[in-house]
């Protein structure tokens, strides 16, 4: 269910522009999910909702090369999340999302820059700032997607590991009483004996 949800947060227009629930879902699936799941999961909702949005919304070819960019971006925001653990702290996690959401911004814009034909900036140190900083013209700048970058990853990855945290005291609860509604009724049985 939560899958169908962040599917549907992808749809163009109804998030603002860069704010996405991508960063968090990647890095907490890290955290959360055992084995291959990790990587299917998350990975295999992102590429249907890509190839559904650029064949059907942007008409767009249905993959492209930026395309395999954000991927690696995704992928490194799995192997950050495979660096913590359920149990570590509600803050810690969110510290995580955010350093997250960094990464995956400068690995994304690095590889537009350097990479993307159209760009206008030189291959130097300084052009390099100028990309992540101001962005190509036409667009808004790309601190703006940064800011955006930024504040999503934090707060998709702290109410995802907040909802985490809370299912698992839940369900530790009521394990717990259940283990105890056992014990209680085999003991009453002996004390009616008695």
């Amino acid at each position: 269910m939560f899958l169908a949800l962040f599917a549907l947060t992808r749809w163009p227009g109804l998030m603002p522009l860069n704010f996405s629930a991508a960063y968090a879902l990647c890095f907490c699936a890290g955290v959360y999910f055992q084995g291959r799941q990790a990587w299917w999961l998350p990975l295999g909702t992102l590429l249907l909702t890509d190839v559904l949005l650029n064949g059907l919304y942007y008409h767009f070819p249905i993959f492209n090369a930026y395309m395999l960019i954000n991927y690696l971006g995704y992928a490194a925001l799995i192997l950050l999340g495979r660096k913590f653990t359920a149990r570590s702290s509600w803050l810690k996690l969110v510290g995580g999302g955010v350093l997250g959401a960094i990464l995956f911004y400068l690995i994304t814009n690095t590889a537009a820059w350097m990479y993307e034909p159209t760009q206008p900036y030189p291959k130097t140190p300084a052009g390099w700032w100028q990309a992540l900083t101001i962005g190509t013209a036409g667009w808004p700048e790309t601190w703006k997607f940064f800011r955006s970058t930024l504040l999503s990853g934090g707060l998709f990855t702290g109410l995802f590991a907040a909802a985490m945290k809370l299912t698992a005291e839940t369900g530790a609860r009521a394990a717990s009483e259940e283990e105890a509604e056992a014990e209680g009724g085999e003991a009453a049985p002996e004390e009616v004996k008695a």
